[in-house]
């Protein structure tokens, strides 16, 4: 929670600080009073924070899962889609116990309080038909499947029949409440460095940080040149190009 609280309020910060030079700087430009232009741009900028924090914070809030979570969560994911059938139920049988279910395997499934549980992790989402196949093998039995994720038509199949589904979010809280996360994951450590992600390396967010320092002190300096015409138009871009960086680039 301290981590979300400190991202919000450096995004609101940097918003507000942002808006609160480029209204500074055209206003300067406009060569109106500095009084007024101090006023004009900190009620610019305190309005510009206000504004990010009301359509930041509803968002934020909904995030269950951190950065470094996400990446532990999407490693297991692929380790358990990548795993043998009989690793994956031992590593399973392992948490559930932790957890405190009465557990042990059944063949291909297993059983936690009497309900049998069935892996079913793939690199894609579960499809209807392969939970077609699951209904008609276990017949009316009662089940909950676990797996990375389904498919709409398998998500409302599976509601249909009445059974229920344990997804990626949910496995990685049983194995991260329990201590008992198989590691080391395969492929956990192998770096992937495609054409695509330097992309997004490339338009990261934090390249937001050295536009708005340059950009910032372009119209720092216009404040006190004779010809502030050059200052204003570079500083403007370089800060406008901060805020398009860190609003829609890649985190």
């Amino acid at each position: 929670m301290k981590k979300i609280n400190f991202a919000l309020v450096s995004d609101v910060v940097f918003y507000a600080v942002s808006v609160w030079f480029l209204s500074a700087a055209l206003l300067r430009g406009t060569r109106a009073e500095a009084w007024v232009c101090f006023v004009c741009a900190t009620l610019t900028g305190l309005a510009a924070g206000i504004l990010t924090f009301v359509l930041l914070y509803r968002r934020r809030s909904k995030r269950l899962l951190g950065k470094r979570e996400r990446e532990q969560r999407d490693a297991l994911m692929l380790h358990l889609a990548l795993e043998t059938p009989e690793r994956v139920r031992a590593a399973l049988l392992t948490a559930l116990r932790a957890d405190g279910k009465d557990a042990h395997c059944e063949g291909d499934a297993l059983c936690a309080d009497g309900r049998k549980m069935i892996p079913q992790f793939t690199m894609q989402p579960l499809s209807a038909d392969a939970v077609a196949r699951l209904l008609r093998r276990h017949g009316t039995q009662a089940f909950t499947l676990f797996c990375n994720s389904l498919s709409p038509e398998a998500a409302q199949l599976l509601d249909a029949f009445g059974r229920n589904a344990m997804a990626g979010d949910e496995v990685y809280a049983l194995f991260l409440r329990t201590q008992t996360m198989p590691e080391p994951f395969i492929c956990g450590e192998i770096p992937r460095r495609t054409l695509q992600k330097k992309i997004k390396l490339a338009f990261s967010k934090r390249n937001a940080r050295p536009f708005f320092v340059s950009g910032m002190m372009l119209l720092i300096m216009s404040l006190f040149v004779f010809f502030p015409v050059y200052y204003l138009i570079t500083g403007s871009l370089l800060l406008t190009t901060a805020v398009l960086v860190r609003a829609f680039g890649y985190a």
